[in-house]
This record gives C-alpha cells, structure tokens and sequence, in this order.
C-alpha cells in the first residue's frame, strides 16, 4: 500500500490548481478517496474521530449485500435448468456461473451509467465526487426481474440518478431512494418487463438484452403473482416445475423473484452485518417487519371467509417479494428515512403496514414494498418534525414546572 499511496502522492501535483490535468481534480480526489482515508482535518470548529468516512460506511453495506447478491446469482442458474428440465444434470458451478454471466452485465450497466452522471456533474460544478451511487448501483441490479433489459436499465438509472438525487444537490440531500425510483421508473414505463410470468426466469442462453424464450407448460410467475392472481378458495403455491411450495422455501429462497430478493437467511446475514457494524437502525429495521407482521394479522382476521385460505401467513407475507430486503437495506436508508429514533420507529412500521395493505388490498399490484418505502420517504421530515415539536413542548412543560 505504501508504494500505491507513494505512486499517488507523485502524480497528485497533476491535479491540484495550476496542474496540466487540473480540470480532472473532481475525479482523482474520487478515486484518491475511495482507495485511502483523507488525512485533511477542519483547521477549526468540528473534527472527525474516526476514521469511518461515508466510502467506509458504503463498502460495508456492498458487503452485506454480498451473501443476498451471490445468492441471487446461484438461483437465476437454478430457476433457468428447472425451466428447461435440466436441473438433475448440471452442478453448483454450472448453476452460479449461469447466474453470474446473467446479472454481471445488469452491475456493469448500471454503474457505468450512474457514475459516469455523477461524475461528469461533479466535474462541470467542481464539486468532490460523492460516494452515494456505490450503494445503489449495486442495488438496482438486485431488485429488477433477470430479463430485464440492459438498455431499460441504463435509461432508468439515469433518469433517477439525475430526477432523484442530483436535482436535490447530490449524496445526502435526495429525498427518495435512488434505486427505488429507478424500480418505479421501470414498473410504470415499461410494466411487461417487471411483472407477469416471463421475466423472472431466463429460459435461454441470451444474455444482456433479456431475449428469453418461454416453453410449452411453463409459468415463471412469482409466489406473490400466483397470490394476486387467485380467484379466491384454499391457495397452493407453486413453482415453475409445478410443485407445491412451502414457507421454508420461501425462507431459503429457491423461488422466482427479483434477483437480490428471494432468500431470507441471504438478507438477514447482510442484516447480521448492518447491525453489528452500527451501519443500520435497528429500530427501523425491527419496525418494519413488526407493521408488516401486524398488518398481515388484521387482513387475515378480518377477511372475508370467501377470500380467507387465499391470503398467506403473516410469516409467508414477510419472507415473500421485497419485503425483507426493503426492510434490511431499502427502510434503513439514512438519508430518505427519519433520523429521530421514535421518529425511526413510526416511520419503519407505517412501512411495513402499508407494503402488505397494497398486497392484500391491490391485486393490480401485488408487491407493496416499493411504494410504501417511497411514500414514507415523502413523510419522514414530517415525522422528525413532530417527534422534535413534542420533546420542545415536553421539555418546555418541564422548565416551567
């Protein structure tokens, strides 16, 4: 490392003012940055004790993604030779290579795309390049369906990327989650591609442009697509081979679903390490499934008994769809989300009840998670807002006592 810091250290003068590459300071502070922690301190006021800075804080969420991200890749390959009928004939290899060969170019795509928009702007304003996008151009390929094309992706990673974060000011003033709003921008502009039975399962050896072919007695629909598509009576999930379905399937994740969001035990070890690492509330995290959990109790007490054996189990509700993975890395934003812990508290289990609100009650959608994140991330100032008005007003109680 001392021969990579000294390397640095000889072509920096390059970059500073007055330095023949001047013009490119923005984007060597960038890379300068992400591979050693600055050594600049404030001359007055405010220091930082620790040497924690947001690039640390972002690689350790990329790290917790890791075991849902690589999971993801092993059931694409899992979910293609079910598909075809191939699956007793291959091996783990196969099956993960298959996988990986599918979402690489989906990563790719989308950071090539999100940081070269956040680097040309930081360069035209002569701002340091912000960290922000390392998290969400990993996530965007975690939470779109397998065949969803690269040119798709590229186009709504701009558009969120610039709508939703840079028009705000950039990493740390955007109101809405990045990946989120690129998950909304693909939903409603190109809903064919984000839902039905077709394009959770790659059934072909294309890769990059989602070209798949469907076969004759195959339905790649997800477990909560099944559930929005019953028409009432006892319900039977089902995989693409045509077997029942058991919650812990669900647990483990050997479904059809958004690449990065189909394993529970894979999204509560990113979790295990959000936590320990101090990275994520816990509060917010626990929040969330607490409303979801709640949520599901009172749809299913009070359902119609027509319509009662087609809802699942408060248990099957948070380990289906995104919910898990909107409640570990999505709720826990600490940017969109509140920052007062009762605030973190409201703003976790209001998301959690209206995710599964949208799933019982909108069978035209049937994942909620997305749109309660977003719609929460609207209300969070609002809600840090009255949580800090009633300690003011307690507190003033008190004084005058």
């Amino acid at each position: 490392m001392k021969k990579l810091r000294d390397c640095i250290d000889k072509i920096k003068p390059n970059f500073m003012p007055g330095g023949k590459f001047a013009m490119f300071r923005s984007v060597f502070e960038g890379f300068e940055t992400f591979l050693f922690v600055p050594a600049t301190t404030s001359q007055s006021g405010v220091h930082i004790h620790d040497n924690v800075d947001s690039k640390r804080t972002m690689t350790i969420v990329i790290l917790a993604l890791m075991p849902a991200l690589l999971f993801g890749m092993y059931n694409v390959g899992y979910q293609h030779y079910l598909a075809i009928g191939q699956l007793e004939s291959v091996g783990f290899f196969t099956l993960f290579f298959f996988g990986l060969l599918a979402v690489l170019p989906k990563i790719i795509v989308s950071y090539v795309v999100g940081l070269g928009i956040e680097f040309t702007v930081a360069q035209w304003r002569g701002h340091e390049i912000q960290e922000g996008f390392l998290v969400s151009g990993m996530l965007i390929p975690m939470i779109v369906p397998v065949d969803t094309p690269l040119w798709m992706i590229a186009v709504a990673t701009a558009f969120a990327v610039i709508f939703a974060k840079e028009v705000f000011g950039g990493t740390g003033m955007n109101i809405f989650n990045v990946a989120l709003v690129t998950r909304a921008f693909l939903f409603f502009a190109y809903p064919s591609k984000m839902s039905g039975d077709a394009v959770f399962v790659r059934t072909s050896d294309t890769f990059g442009m989602g070209a798949g072919q469907l076969i004759d007695g195959y339905s790649g629909a997800t477990p909560l697509g099944q559930v929005a598509t019953h028409g009432g009576g006892d319900l039977v999930l089902h995989n693409i081979a045509g077997k029942s379905l058991s919650t812990l399937d669900y647990i483990v994740g050997l479904i059809p679903g958004s690449i990065g969001e189909t394993s529970l035990i894979a999204i509560l070890l990113g979790a295990v390490v959000l936590l320990w690492t101090g990275v994520a509330s816990w509060r917010v995290m626990l929040s969330v499934f607490v409303g979801g959990l709640f949520m599901s109790w009172v749809a299913a007490a009070f359902a119609s008994p027509v319509y009662a054996g087609s809802l699942l189990s408060p248990l099957d509700q948070i380990c289906l769809g995104g919910f898990a993975f909107a409640a570990v890395f999505m709720a826990t934003d600490p940017v969109t989300g509140a920052r007062t812990r009762t605030g973190q508290y409201i703003y976790g289990f209001l998301i959690g009840v209206i995710a599964i609100l949208i799933r019982v009650y909108n069978t035209g959608y049937p994942e909620g998670a997305m749109l309660a994140v977003l719609l929460m991330n609207v209300f969070a100032p609002l809600i840090d807002y009255f949580v800090v008005e009633a300690n003011i007003r307690r507190r003033l109680k008190r004084a005058k006592r």
